[in-house]
């Protein structure tokens, strides 16, 4: 293991000149600053993240908590996080929740642990209006900025989410405006404020349509691909006389898409669909979809910057950044009757 001693030896220089330049501090000429880390370079040094977070109290690394890493819609969000992670030194150390209440807990405290500097949480949502691991980050004053909606057991957080009430209310005055006037509605988990923002945007634009709402076109859909088929089949089995048929996110509408299609009904002539994310499988389905498209990248960008703040101990403000309707071939103009 190289250590400042060897590199001082090395360049000619005391242990303390080695170690100021490692710290970048303002009173060592550039020259010499260039010359001992090449050196260090050329002999292999690594420093000691460990002790230099003992030593400085930080230890340069931000713990995020996602649903899983197969969820599309995080990628981007993830990848800006990293980026701006990267340029300012930091690393991150990533976990899935799985949706799970308790294993959320357990990995935030492995993460708390490892005196992370900060937390990225994408919150497992739960209908309690109060959970102890939260209310122990806010006790303990961790730096943590929410990838998504605040629900009460998390008000008082920092975070970052989409309008979804108004890019939902788009996407219904899409399908409206084609001429759809029997629009079903797959809605997401209960317990998640952006499902119900978005049957808040959907009923918002049927309001303003004079469309009369109808509980028989709201199905519970839940986020997954293989949810979105069931519900799908719920409505072929139920048909009550739809058109149309928005959906909480693109996987929900491309598992609704798949039974579709299987069922012999054309997409978009016999059902339009829309989904809610623009992930990437939505552009390349079989029937490229029409969708919303979220600002993935702004929002991880929009996470940093809020934790940039919480580490000068500042508060930030709530970050709503809007979204826009991407029209693909799943939807057109109501033709013949209802096929469902």
């Amino acid at each position: 293991m190289i250590r400042l001693k060897d590199i001082a030896n090395r360049a000619g220089v005391s242990v303390m000149t080695v170690s100021k330049v490692m710290r970048d501090t303002p009173d060592i000429s550039p020259k010499t600053k260039l010359r001992v880390r090449q050196l260090a370079a050329q002999m292999g040094y690594t420093p000691d993240s460990v002790a230099q977070g003992l030593r400085y109290k930080r230890t340069k690394l931000f713990g995020l908590v996602i649903p899983a890493a197969t969820n599309p819609v995080y990628a981007r969000i993830v990848m800006a996080i990293e980026d701006q992670a990267h340029e300012g030194g930091y690393d991150l150390l990533v976990g899935h929740s799985l949706n799970i209440p308790e294993r959320e807990e357990m990995i935030i405290r492995r993460l708390l642990a490892r005196r992370v500097d900060g937390l990225f949480l994408a919150p497992v949502y739960r209908m309690e209006p109060s959970a102890p691991i939260y209310e122990e980050l806010l006790r303990r004053n961790i730096p943590t900025v929410l990838l998504g909606h605040r629900a009460p057991f998390c008000a008082k957080f920092a975070n970052v989410e989409t309008d979804d009430v108004s890019a939902s209310y788009m996407a219904a005055k899409h399908l409206i405006g084609l001429g759809h006037r029997r629009i079903a509605f797959f809605t997401g988990p209960p317990a998640a404020p952006s499902s119900q923002e978005r049957l808040d945007g959907y009923r918002r634009a049927l309001r303003e349509e004079n469309i009369q709402w109808d509980d028989r076109l709201i199905f519970t859909a839940g986020s997954t691909i293989e949810e979105g088929e069931k519900a799908a089949l719920q409505l072929l089995d139920e048909r009550p006389s739809a058109t149309a048929v928005q959906a909480v996110n693109d996987l929900v509408a491309i598992g609704a898409a798949t039974i579709f299609l299987k069922q012999g009904l054309r997409i978009p002539d016999d059902v339009s669909i829309v989904g809610f994310g623009n992930v990437l499988v939505s552009e390349h389905f079989r029937v490229p979809l029409t969708t919303v498209r979220q600002p993935k990248l702004r929002l991880g960008a929009a996470a940093m910057e809020q934790m940039a703040k919480l580490l000068r101990n500042e508060r930030p403000e709530v970050q709503r950044l809007p979204a826009e309707i991407v029209v693909r071939d799943s939807t057109a103009k109501p033709t013949d009757a209802p096929k469902i």
